[in-house]
Order: C-alpha cells, then sequence, then structure tokens
C-alpha cells in the first residue's frame, strides 16, 4: 500500500505540472489580454508599458517558469481586478464551494443508492419506471434554467427559500447558511443522481445473481440484509467510479449553479474572473480546484481496496 500511495501522489504531481502548464498557455495566448490592458482610455505607449511591467512581452516559458517559480514558494500572484493576493482570494471561495459540493453529492448519494437497489430488487415495476424517469430527468434538464424555475417557484412565488447567496445581510449565522444551502444543493444533488441510479441498479442486478447471495437467503437472512450486507458492498465499486466521476464536475463545475444562486464559491470566482480577464486568479483557481478533483480521485482508488 505505501508504494503504491507514493506511485500515485507522484503521478498526481506530474499531473498537476502538465495541467498547469496546459492551462498557462490557453489563459496567456487567449486573445484580448488581461483586462488592465482593454482601457478604451489607455494609449499604445501605456499598454505597450504597461505589457512590459507585466511581464507579457516575454516568451510563454519564460512567463510559466516564472509562475511556477513563485508557486512553488506558495505565491499564487496578485489578482489584477481586485488588487488582493490570489491564494487569499481562493481559499476565501474555496470553502462555499467544498460545502456546496459536499451537500450536492451527500444528497445524490443517499437518495441514488437506495433508489437504485430498490429498482435492481423490483425490476420492471412501478418503482424502477420511477428511477428511470428520475435519471432521465436528471440527465436532461439544463443546470441553468431548472435553477432559475426553483427560484422562480420556491423563493418568488412561494417565498420559502432565499433566491440566492450564503447569508442574509447582517446574518452569518448556522441556520441562516442552511437556509442559503437548500437550493443550490437540491438542484446539484438532483442533477447528479442519475448516473449513480444506473451504475447502482445495474450494479445489483448482476450480484443479486451471484451463488452467494442465494446461499443467504437460504440460510434464512433477513432480506435487508441479504440486499445491503452481502449485495450492496460488493456491488459498490462500479457505484464509487460514478461517484468519483462526479467529483470533477462538483468541485470545478458547479459554475452555473454557483453563478445562478450568487454562492460565492470558487466557480463564481471562475466565471467573474474570465469575463475580467484576470489571469492570475484563473491560473489560482484552475491549481486549486485540479489539487482538489486529484486527491480525490486518490481517495476514491484507496476506497477500492476496501471495498474489494
Amino acid at each position: 500500500m505505501a508504494r503504491y500511495l507514493t506511485r500515485r501522489l507522484i503521478e498526481t504531481v506530474v499531473l498537476l505540472v502538465v495541467v498547469s502548464m496546459v492551462s498557462f498557455a490557453l489563459i496567456l495566448t487567449a486573445p484580448g489580454g488581461p483586462s488592465i490592458l482593454m482601457d478604451p482610455n489607455a494609449t499604445a505607449q501605456d499598454i505597450a508599458r504597461m505589457r512590459t511591467l507585466l511581464g507579457l512581452d516575454d516568451p510563454l516559458y519564460v512567463q510559466y517558469w516564472r509562475w511556477l517559480a513563485q508557486v512553488l514558494r506558495g505565491n499564487l500572484g496578485v489578482s489584477m481586478n481586485i488588487g488582493r493576493p490570489v491564494y487569499d482570494v481562493v481559499m476565501q471561495s474555496l470553502p462555499p464551494t467544498l460545502l456546496l459540493s459536499v451537500a450536492g453529492l451527500g444528497l445524490a448519494v443517499l437518495t441514488a443508492i437506495p433508489l437504485g437497489v430498490a429498482s435492481a430488487v423490483r425490476r420492471y415495476s412501478v418503482t424502477d419506471h420511477l428511477s428511470a424517469a428520475v435519471s432521465l430527468f436528471g440527465v436532461s434538464i439544463p443546470v441553468f434554467w431548472y435553477g432559475l424555475m426553483l427560484i422562480v417557484l420556491v423563493s418568488i412565488k412561494v417565498k420559502l427559500f432565499p433566491a440566492g447567496g450564503m447569508y442574509a445581510p447582517g446574518t452569518t449565522s448556522t441556520a441562516d447558511l442552511l437556509h442559503h444551502l437548500v437550493l443550490p444543493a437540491f438542484v446539484l444533488g438532483t442533477t447528479n443522481m442519475a448516473p449513480i441510479v444506473r451504475y447502482t441498479r445495474s450494479s445489483m442486478l448482476t450480484v443479486l445473481r451471484e451463488d452467494y447471495v442465494r446461499t443467504a437467503r437460504a440460510k434464512g437472512l433477513a432480506e435487508i440484509h441479504v440486499r445491503y450486507g452481502h449485495a450492496l458492498r460488493n456491488a459498490l465499486i462500479p457505484v464509487v467510479t460514478a461517484i468519483g466521476l462526479r467529483l470533477p464536475l462538483l468541485v470545478g463545475g458547479a459554475a452555473v449553479t454557483e453563478t445562478v444562486f450568487s454562492w460565492p464559491g470558487m466557480g463564481n470566482l471562475a466565471v467573474n474572473a474570465a469575463f475580467q480577464r484576470d489571469h492570475s486568479t484563473l491560473m489560482g483557481v484552475t491549481l486549486v480546484v485540479s489539487a482538489v478533483v486529484v486527491l480525490s480521485n486518490l481517495f476514491i482508488d484507496v476506497l477500492y481496496v476496501y471495498l474489494d
């Protein structure tokens, strides 16, 4: 296990370097440049002088190595638009994203696995058809439209939950945070549960045909112990894979949900940085999200050993 973890950690470092190189090249070569160069009142001489001060006249590989050297010292640079260290900005946005991701993933898993098991046990029943309908809904519905419709129906019409934000103005209580968390977590959970339901159903259908399941029933074990104690645990490896595949979308791809609900997380920060052409912040967000996703996948791989 120690050798495996060492090898995976080395692969993780190499992967992060490759991701940073590709992201840096794409961001720096995008047309337009930083927003600080887009001032309509700036003259050509001002723009040239600013490019020199920012080091944008240097070759791309020189800029990358200069940025990487600063990152290795723990310095992600300074946001060109906010004027604050990128590390501080990113660390301020990371906890809200992790909270939203954990809440959305928890809702998806806690709903999808029992639904997938019930769908497999009662194949072609009303439960199975309901499971298929829920999966189709989660796969098909556009997240931005879904979020907006929930805001209209639940926040504006019924006034049950807030339409956006993380706290009400002047409030920082846990109860208020959970009140604001419900709608975005519900959107993330219901749109990400579909593949988990389908993987659980498919895997359970295979496992329920195994000899050891029939033996467990023949010994007189209660059906709930047969399903969840014997069958489900052995059916969880494909399900864990499905959950692992959702992590990049939840951690780094919740930008639409965060933007719709004005949730101050990494996705919202990345969208604003892209619109403002804030290269330093974009690279900081990319690096941190990549690290979280890669380490999460490493955790999933280690979990395989326990489940197998």
